[in-house]
Order: structure tokens, then C-alpha cells, then sequence
């Protein structure tokens, strides 16, 4: 099988998570995390819109990673975020790490709130 090279010049992948934490950029971040291709830290969990709500106008979708599995986000997050033209979807962690890291490969506009698997 032949291997690609795959780099982000101008981006923050997720490259490896954990029970508990993501690292990203090469340093770990522990808990619930918001990461955009230019800054990783902390975050609020779903009870925390405001923090992704300073994205708007620089994403068009919010990537939301919901642990080890896939549930509907509560429906003020939801509508606080399309309010603003905030597009989500919502899938377990790691598919949401992995889906994140391709679309910021593609330059598209993408953000990962994301909470640690167990």
C-alpha cells in the first residue's frame, strides 16, 4: 500500500485522543475541547454555546464530537449556533477528530467541539 504524506501548513490537527484528552498541535488538552485551525483550548461542554458562538462569520460548520457516541445536542445549542449560520453535525469523538482533520486538509471552514471519549 502506498502511504500519502498529509500536512496542515496552516492548521491545527488533532493528532491522537484519549480517555480524557486530545492532542492537538503537540500539546494535550484534557476535558472538553474547541478546536479551530488556528487556536485548541478548553470548553464549556453543551451547556457552553458562547464559546462557539465567537466563531461565527470565520466557520461554517461546528463539528461536534459527543464522546463515545452519537446523541441529538440539546436544542438550545443547536438553535443559538444555526441562529447564526452555524452549521452542526453531530457524531461520536472519533469520527468527529478524523472527519475535522480531513475537511481542515481540504482548507474547507471547520471547527471540533469535541468531548473525550471514555
Amino acid at each position: 500500500m502506498r502511504q500519502i504524506l498529509v500536512s496542515w501548513p496552516e492548521a491545527m490537527p488533532v493528532e491522537g485522543f484519549g480517555p480524557g484528552f486530545f492532542r492537538i498541535h503537540g500539546h494535550l488538552l484534557r476535558g472538553p475541547s474547541l478546536i479551530t485551525p488556528w487556536d485548541a483550548g478548553p470548553w464549556g461542554g453543551l451547556e457552553d454555546w458562547a464559546t462557539p458562538l465567537e466563531l461565527r462569520g470565520r466557520i461554517d460548520v461546528l463539528i461536534l464530537g459527543l464522546g463515545d457516541t452519537i446523541f441529538h445536542p440539546p436544542r438550545p445549542f443547536r438553535n443559538a449556533l444555526e441562529a447564526e449560520g452555524i452549521g452542526i453535525e453531530p457524531m461520536a469523538s472519533p469520527i468527529a477528530c478524523r472527519s475535522y482533520n480531513l475537511l481542515i486538509g481540504e482548507g474547507r471552514r471547520v471547527a471540533l467541539a469535541v468531548l473525550p471519549v471514555s
